[in-house]
């Protein structure tokens, strides 16, 4: 996944209402930028943070910015538009790069099924199981090499675990990708004392039959891309 106009380093001033940011720009201009994240972002919003945001000229788009790209200790990066994780597993499923996934051929994306949910991915292939596969962005950081999901408790993922399951059951596939899209991480795992809830759906989940798969994204200023399979604790 390439960005499709070149980034533009900045600092970042503040996040607030989950989805704004105000930054400075490096010609010292003071601008509104659009943050893809409803998460908690923990250690990744702190004022004064070095980041990447994404300029456009789209008339239909109120802010003119968006913020792509934290700067982490060390030269690394990572991806806070929760966005683009979709975008990069998508273009992973088309070109074959996910070895558990290569042999399905139709990729119909946001799909519904179960109660009020939309699959992100609906796999399916002549003589073989229909696969759906719900994808989540990674970027929660606490242990050295270590990416944990979710960064605040989420009703929403325990509920798509719940029809992961409720899918497997039928004898279709039902797989969760997690994809690290921080690259000072080499694993991942869950974070059961932000949300014992999530925890304890992702047991029952793996239990029913659903997969676990996890990559890490190679992030870049110019472009996401996937990496290679990560463990997952």
């Amino acid at each position: 996944m390439r960005f499709q106009t070149p980034l533009l380093r900045a600092v970042l001033i503040r996040r607030y209402k989950r989805f704004l940011a105000d930054i400075r720009l490096e010609d010292g201009s003071e601008r509104t930028a659009h943050c893809a994240n409803p998460g908690k972002m923990t250690g990744l919003a702190e004022p004064g943070t070095p980041i990447w945001v994404e300029p456009n000229d789209d008339p239909r788009k109120k802010l003119r910015y968006g913020w792509r790209l934290v700067e982490l200790p060390g030269g690394y990066l990572a991806c806070v538009d929760t966005g683009a994780a979709n975008r990069v597993i998508g273009e992973a499923l088309s070109a074959g790069a996910i070895p558990d996934l290569a042999a399905y051929n139709t990729i119909r994306p946001e799909q519904r099924y179960g109660e009020r949910s939309r699959i992100d991915f609906l796999l399916q292939e002549p003589g073989l199981p229909d696969a759906y596969v719900e994808v989540k962005s990674v970027t929660l950081n606490r242990q050295t090499g270590l990416a944990e999901f979710p960064d605040t408790p989420t009703a929403r993922g325990a509920r798509h675990l719940a029809d992961l399951a409720d899918v497997a059951r039928t004898g279709s596939r039902a797989v969760l990708l997690y994809l690290v899209q921080r690259s000072d991480c080499g694993r991942t795992g869950v974070a059961a004392d932000i949300d014992p809830a999530y925890a304890a759906a992702l047991v029952s989940a793996r239990a029913a039959g659903v997969e676990v798969l996890a990559y890490a994204a190679h992030l870049d200023t110019t472009s996401i891309t996937l990496g290679p399979a990560l463990p997952v604790a």
